[in-house]
């Protein structure tokens, strides 16, 4: 549905004058009924892409197309649920004039507008807030507020910009389920965050971008034979087999617990844990020392960041 087609960005200053590389020759394709995740360190260029996408920048050079449209025309024809990485609603509206009012500016007809809020403001749980004042909300709610007018819209296209930013674990939880009601064959849905384990959860591809590159694309996927993999592995109590299981078991300082890190591919940590809980060992936890995402992350832009 959206295409990037050796795309640049640059952004100029005149005092001083300088030159920006946003985006540097970036291609990549997001398909209809995927949801798609965007990662990156900071400046990484995951806001601009997310400007290209909206039409409201232009690329340097390259081409981009939403549903073989400009993303300008598609969005201006289309409409697009949106949700900007801050969330500023004047502080005087109260939530269900808020909505009211971004129900009008997304072209909602007037017989569908309350029954469009009514659903958007249960969806998000802020039943109980709709009388209060936009100031009144705590950050965690102010979220919700602007991802509940994202959402007022039925468009094919949905970005999400840091969109669990103040959520309290259990909207975090929440948050999944709401993403799984949006997915449609025929919508694409693009999130941009920091936050992986979030990512890893929700996104069938995840893009990792550094500098304005592409450097990888994380799909869903079980490990190959050969992906060597970090785990941690605790024990009810020590045993002198996780050596011979495990060579190169590294041993970790945890007050109160026997755990060890391990390192493998898939099939030699089968093995290792075979033959561990065959000499006797007994196994507490078994776990991923960073989940895939993570591990790409930190191989994609380096351990500092």
């Amino acid at each position: 549905m959206i295409q990037f087609t050796d795309v640049f960005k640059d952004y100029r200053t005149l005092i001083p004058r300088r030159t920006t590389h946003a985006l540097n020759g970036l291609s990549v394709e997001i398909e209809r009924g995927e949801v798609f995740g965007i990662a990156g360190p900071n400046g990484a260029g995951k806001s601009t892409m997310l400007n290209l996408m909206l039409g409201f920048l232009e690329p340097t050079s390259g081409t981009i197309r939403v549903a073989g449209e400009t993303a300008r025309r598609h969005c201006e024809r289309a409409g697009v649920a949106y949700l900007s990485e801050l969330v500023h609603v004047p502080p005087w509206w109260t939530v269900t004039g808020a909505l009211n009012r971004y129900s009008v500016i997304a072209g909602i007809a007037e017989g569908d507008r309350k029954r469009r809020v009514g659903e958007a403001i249960e969806l998000l749980g802020l039943e109980e807030h709709r009388s209060k004042r936009v100031k009144q909300l705590s950050k965690g709610n102010l979220q919700r507020l602007g991802l509940t007018q994202a959402l007022l819209t039925d468009a094919d296209l949905v970005i999400l910009d840091e969109p669990t930013h103040g959520f309290d674990p259990l909207w975090i939880q929440r948050f999944r389920d709401v993403i799984t009601n949006l997915r449609r064959d025929d919508r694409a849905i693009v999130i941009a965050s920091h936050n992986l384990d979030e990512l890893e959860r929700l996104a069938d591809r995840v893009a990792i971008i550094d500098r304005g590159n592409l450097v990888k694309t994380v799909g869903r996927q079980h490990s190959a034979s050969g992906t060597f993999l970090t785990y941690r592995l605790a024990l009810v109590e020590d045993h002198d087999s996780v050596e011979a299981a495990f060579p190169g078991a590294e041993s970790l300082e945890e007050p109160g617990h026997v755990m060890y890190q391990v390192r493998g591919d898939i099939d030699a940590l089968n093995e290792g844990l075979a033959r561990l809980l065959a000499d006797g060992g007994k196994v507490q936890a078994f776990m991923p020392a960073l989940s895939r995402l993570e591990s790409a992350f930190r191989e994609a832009v380096g351990e500092g960041e």
